[in-house]
């Protein structure tokens, strides 16, 4: 199993750093110590404000810009055109950054001009401020509409663990090149409590978030963003690389068979996830 995802579109690490809350000083330290460690991938947002502690974090590593993959979003209430592209401009001023590797839509607004919105993206492309575009929140339905505006989507990130279904998205996005990020991907760290996960860590003597972990990165077409602040918890996320190439056909059996229906992530701007 390869560590990066390659589609006609983008080719991304397979296991990135989330970064949702990791702000200020302690946010710019985990950033630093993730990329000395070997990650390649960073997930921030214009929500998160920490644009400019994650920017500074990649500035400090010493690496060059070519071997990071830097991913933004931009919120659901900016998605008018002269907004987007306003947005998009601010991300890189506060990253520090010409380009940015990906950009996404972090959640559909309901009264959102679809077709105005994809295109406006692709017009970022288009102009090289970002390199690929996807969304993120969009429910499989939702995302064929978007892929018939013709907007080349390279990537769709939802929340997703092994206890979460996403099979219906999974059937839109395969077929179609378009990686399926995984976020919250130890469902706020549930999945650390899980008894059938626990067990098979057992076996493997490793811990339970690796497992969980691995269920998802050996996945066809899926990559993951679990954040992680404290060095030994970015080891123990990295490392879940390898197991994915470990764990058996019966442990991803037992894990398939865990119930799929907790979601963690659901404000009241959602939207209809069944749709």
């Amino acid at each position: 199993m390869s560590d990066r995802i390659t589609t006609p579109l983008l080719s991304i690490p397979r296991l990135g750093l989330g970064t949702y809350r990791l702000t200020g000083a302690a946010g710019q330290a985990a950033v630093e110590s993730a990329l000395a460690m070997g990650y390649r991938a960073l997930d921030t947002a214009e929500m998160y404000g920490n644009e400019v502690e994650v920017g500074a974090g990649l500035q400090a590593s010493g690496l060059p810009r070519s071997d990071v993959f830097v991913t933004s979003k931009v919120w659901w209430d900016h998605l008018s055109p002269a907004e987007i592209r306003q947005a998009c401009e601010t991300s890189l001023r506060k990253l520090g950054t010409d380009y940015l590797d990906l950009y996404l839509v972090h959640w559909p607004a309901a009264d959102m001009d679809l077709h105005r919105v994809m295109h406006d993206m692709t017009r970022l492309r288009e102009e090289g401020l970002v390199r690929a575009i996807g969304v993120a929140n969009f429910p499989a339905g939702l995302l064929k509409r978007a892929i018939e505006t013709g907007a080349p989507i390279a990537a769709n990130q939802v929340e997703y663990h092994a206890q979460l279904s996403q099979d219906r998205l999974l059937e839109v996005t395969r077929p179609n090149n378009i990686v399926l990020t995984a976020y919250s991907p130890l469902g706020r760290g549930v999945m650390t409590e899980n008894p059938v996960i626990r067990a098979i860590a057992a076996r493997h003597g490793t811990g339970a978030g690796q497992v969980a972990l691995a269920w998802l990165l050996r996945q066809d077409g899926v990559a993951a963003i679990p954040k992680a602040s404290r060095p030994e918890s970015q080891r123990a996320n990295l490392e879940a690389l390898a197991l994915a190439e470990q764990i058996t056909e019966a442990d991803v059996a037992e894990l398939n068979a865990l119930p799929k229906d907790q979601r963690f992530v659901n404000p009241a701007f959602a939207p209809d996830w069944a749709a």
